[in-house]
């Protein structure tokens, strides 16, 4: 899978089985996980499709006040628990065709995948207490065998 480092923007190639190894980019060592991956409808469509590793997707625009105020916070989450959890944002006003694949109808929408399965996702922008209790629920989910 292609992952671009959230650091300096290159981008890294990780085989799929690796992602629970910690990768770091290749360009500036910088670890490729704890960072928000900003990513496109193709780019999207390959991390759902071959990730392991569960996926909070932030659906966001740049016009949208409450979205530039939620990425702070997510971002602080991504450096936090993005070992365990991808974080990636999509910006829905550039990649209109995916806002639409996915039914995104209100933004910030936050959508949780896993093994290319959409489990769940919940409008709005988050305080750091309510993502954080997000982020442990999906983790205590997605880590049953």
């Amino acid at each position: 899978m292609n992952i671009r480092c959230p650091h300096c923007n290159k981008l890294n190639r990780v085989a799929n089985e690796r992602l629970g190894e910690h990768p770091s980019c290749g360009a500036c060592g910088e670890p490729l996980l704890t960072g928000v991956l900003s990513l496109d409808r193709t780019a999207l469509d390959d991390l759902l499709a071959q990730s392991s590793l569960p996926v909070l997707v932030d659906f966001w625009a740049p016009w949208c006040g409450p979205c530039r105020m939620f990425a702070p916070t997510f971002e602080a989450a991504a450096k936090k628990h993005g070992q365990a959890l991808i974080f990636a944002k999509l910006d829905t006003e550039a990649n209109q065709a995916a806002g639409a694949k996915f039914n995104i109808r209100s933004i910030p929408t936050l959508a949780v995948f896993h093994r290319g399965q959409e489990l769940g996702r919940v409008s709005g922008a988050l305080p750091p207490a309510q993502l954080e209790e997000l982020v442990g629920n999906v983790l205590a989910h997605t880590s049953k065998p």
